[in-house]
């Protein structure tokens, strides 16, 4: 098994930043694919942004190219998600999920192949 704990959210004003958090631990070696979902109220969840473990590659929703970064720190198990430009459309829980995964775009940015989550942190922008 794998344990994921979010951190980081809270309240900003329009067009502030946070810095997210993501801390894996346990069998992390049956991973190799880090990404963040979010789910705004009312809505489904959507993917965000991605991470390959190894390689570093990335991957970004449109929306949020150019105002997101994901990075990852293999020494501490930890990837990051620097969140930036932010309005009330980025508000929502944010989560973190692993899981073994093919790198291609389809299957990256699909929850359901992402086998372990966390309970989430959640973002509020005021505008």
């Amino acid at each position: 098994q794998v344990q994921v704990v979010e951190s980081g959210g809270g309240l900003v004003q329009y067009g502030g930043s946070l810095k997210l958090s993501c801390v894996l631990s346990g069998r992390t070696g049956s991973t190799n694919v880090v990404g963040w979902f979010r789910q705004a109220p009312g809505k489904e969840r959507e993917f965000v942004s991605t991470i390959h473990w190894i390689s570093g590659t990335t991957y970004y929703t449109n929306s949020v190219k150019g105002r997101f970064f994901i990075s990852r720190d293999n020494a501490k198990n930890t990837v990051y998600l620097q969140v930036a430009g932010l309005t009330p459309e980025d508000t929502g829980v944010y989560y973190c999920a692993a899981g073994f995964l093919s790198w291609t775009q389809a299957t990256i940015s699909d929850s359901r192949n992402y086998n372990y989550w966390g309970q989430g942190t959640q973002v509020t922008v005021s505008s």
